[in-house]
């Protein structure tokens, strides 16, 4: 199938962005953001959107790339996702993010999906929102009202949903530094490229031979990317061992929700948090 006609505007700016979509709400008219399109143009093409107006953010300066921005680093909502996966400031500062959009889908995605796209999409199953959640980011969307900013533990609502609202768009993602943490992202699927069925993203700092202090994120255990709070405080002051990080990732599946599906059902999925969540702790621990 190919989409429904509609309307398409390339603004150059970010208030011509918010401009249109303004008058796009004013007039009742569905519009879309386009950032990618690597989630937006699939399901236009099987109408399952179907938008009136089409509004593509490719050509606004400044929205894509990573800066260091003192303790954190700023990421354009733009960028691509093979940009943080090889950028030497995501590397140094946060590799769990470098580790996990490595592992996107394949090379042409990876070089024309964006790292803002995927994560406003909030699909259970992507790759980022997890890593991003363990990292605990600041997002920044800018709207009528001017600039706001939400944590990443209040931005994603639901399958599918977040909290851009309507007229806004999302600029940049301000994620803390964690230079010197050990960290992986751990995923299962049945074949190559394939959404995930479960995923870990993982990272620990060690002092001496003890776990000073563990961040996890789980991907595709509830309908929003969750952190595995058990574990993370089981392994707060946990000697460095293959035993001690066994012990904690029993707890991965306390207050999870996972569904069931034709990749698996909801205990399955529970198997598989335990599993790669201690897979992935061991691999950040270099153990």
């Amino acid at each position: 199938m190919i989409p429904s006609a509609f309307d398409y505007a390339a603004p150059a700016t970010v208030q011509e962005a918010l401009g249109l979509l303004a008058a796009a709400g004013s007039a009742g008219d569905d519009v879309k953001v386009l950032a990618g399109g690597q989630s937006l143009i699939p399901v236009m093409k099987l109408r399952l959107a179907d938008p009136s107006m089409v509004v593509d953010l490719g050509r606004i300066a400044g929205l894509s790339g990573v800066s260091d921005d003192g303790d954190a680093l700023l990421i354009g909502a733009m960028t691509p996702h093979h940009v943080i996966a090889t950028d030497p400031l995501v590397a140094a500062h946060v590799p769990l993010l470098a580790k996990a959009a490595a592992t996107v889908a394949d090379p042409q995605v990876r070089h024309r999906g964006t790292f803002g796209g995927a994560l406003v999409h909030a699909d259970p199953a992507g790759d980022m929102p997890a890593p991003v959640l363990a990292a605990g980011a600041t997002f920044i969307l800018a709207g009528p009202g001017g600039e706001r900013r939400v944590d990443a533990a209040d931005f994603f609502k639901g399958y599918f949903t977040t909290a851009v609202a309507d007229g806004e768009i999302l600029t940049h993602i301000r994620v803390p530094k964690f230079t010197g943490w050990g960290a992986h992202y751990e995923k299962f699927t049945r074949v190559a490229q394939q959404w995930s069925i479960v995923a870990v993203a993982a990272m620990l700092r060690v002092e001496g031979g003890t776990i000073a202090e563990a961040r996890v994120g789980l991907t595709n255990m509830a309908s929003v990317p969750v952190r595995a709070g058990g574990v993370e405080l089981a392994l707060a002051g946990a000697p460095l061992t293959v035993e001690a990080i066994a012990a904690a990732s029993v707890h991965a599946v306390d207050g999870t929700d996972p569904a069931s599906d034709l990749n698996g059902d909801a205990d399955y999925r529970r198997h598989l948090a335990q599993v790669l969540t201690r897979r992935a702790l061991i691999a950040a621990a270099g153990l």
